[in-house]
């Protein structure tokens, strides 16, 4: 019988729910909510399901023990006895990563290196040679968690960031993390119901993150690979017939989603990404200054963009860049939800719309709120009657 365990998935803060939502739908068992992680269980069948096809998680780790510690030398004696032969052979590589909340334990850099000492010194003790460390493409990840008095040790299976998806050649000069962009559509309720246009489109991360979910494209589709690929027990067979069954369920997409920017570059950066990511049958980009434009026609349609928030790229009147977005709606967009997400909250008054949702969110380290405002044909009251 196959045997499932516990696993932990990472994810930014307020995409705890959609995550737990989407390893429901995928078939996760004893599924908890933490802040920034849901933790679930499945088999090993079930991890590679959700590397390949969670649209929120960053890290899919893998716990396999857990002890307390009251000293470095704790760390380290427990450590050194874990069996890590049965995990990565000597002539493998390995990286150690290390998150601490802790008073005792404080830098978790020096974590990771006591961690990396005692695997090192257990293969030098046992074999008489031991493996090397390489930081970017290493056979065997590990992570660290120290919580108080406990420590957590797993085995990452994603390898690098699952926000990193494989289908980005040309990065832009601001660009939206992958993982926020897909969460961003599906706190939004975008399922692919009509026709969507991000309107400062940059690199088309939104774009493509939006194609992907209305076509029911598995994210992490494009990427070279996962963690779990270098370790000793890899099921290729099993990979591929998961992989197989998820691209059964995509979807054909009966809308448009277009893209406007006003740089030319970011334009032809958008088109490189998206033909990267082979959505160009469904993604339409051109050079437009979205405050010249206006809906194309009657139908319903979804904005969702990231506007410039004046911390990355530098805008000269950053109040009036506002005010223009909320005057471009409400003359051009009649029957349009509007969903923008950003940081700078003195310029979101600018707007002169009065947001119908705000949610909370971080975009790397700074405090953003994601909008919504809905463009009623005609005025408010007419639409409700």
């Amino acid at each position: 019988m196959v045997k499932n365990f516990k696993m932990v998935a990472k994810t930014l803060f307020g995409m705890e729910e959609l995550l737990a939502n989407e390893l429901r739908q995928l078939g996760a068992s004893s599924i908890e909510l933490g802040t920034r992680n849901v933790s679930f269980e499945g088999d090993k069948g079930f991890m590679y399901k959700a590397n390949l096809c969670c649209r929120t998680a960053i890290k899919i780790l893998k716990p396999i023990t857990a002890f307390n510690i009251f000293t470095e030398e704790d760390l380290y004696k427990r450590v050194y006895e874990m069996p890590w032969e049965d995990y990565m052979d000597v002539k493998g590589t390995l990286a150690v990563n290390a998150t601490v909340f802790s008073d005792v334990f404080t830098h978790s850099q020096y974590i990771s290196l006591k961690t990396k000492d005692a695997i090192v010194d257990r293969f030098r003790d046992r074999q008489g040679t031991r493996p090397d460390v390489d930081l970017d493409h290493p056979t065997l990840r590990i992570n660290v968690h120290i919580d108080r008095n406990i420590c957590t040790i797993s085995l990452d299976s994603s390898g690098e960031s699952l926000h990193k998806r494989g289908y980005k050649v040309e990065s832009t000069l601001a660009p939206i993390n992958e993982v926020l962009a897909a969460g961003m559509l599906m706190l939004s309720g975008w399922q692919g119901q009509c026709n969507f246009l991000d309107p400062m489109c940059g690199g088309g991360t939104i774009l493509t993150e939006a194609a992907m979910i209305a076509c029911n494209i598995p994210p992490n589709l494009n990427r070279e690979e996962f963690g779990f690929e270098t370790w000793p027990d890899f099921d290729v067979d099993l990979y591929e017939k998961i992989e197989e069954a998820a691209l059964k369920k995509v979807r054909d997409f009966p809308h448009k989603i277009y893209g406007f920017d006003t740089d030319p570059v970011a334009i032809k950066k958008a088109k490189e990404n998206i033909k990267s990511a082979n959505l160009q049958d469904f993604i339409e980009v051109k050079q437009q200054d979205f405050f010249q434009s206006e809906k194309e026609h009657d139908k319903p349609l979804y904005i969702v963009f990231n506007p410039p928030y004046d911390e990355r790229i530098a805008i000269s009147d950053v109040e009036n860049f506002y005010s223009s977005i909320g005057n471009t709606l409400k003359r051009g967009y009649p029957g349009t939800q509007a969903w923008m997400i950003t940081s700078n909250m003195e310029a979101l008054k600018s707007v002169g719309l009065h947001p119908s949702k705000k949610i909370k969110l971080f975009n790397g380290k700074l405090e953003a709120k994601l909008v919504r405002y809905e463009m009623y044909e005609g005025s408010r009251k007419a639409s409700k009657q």
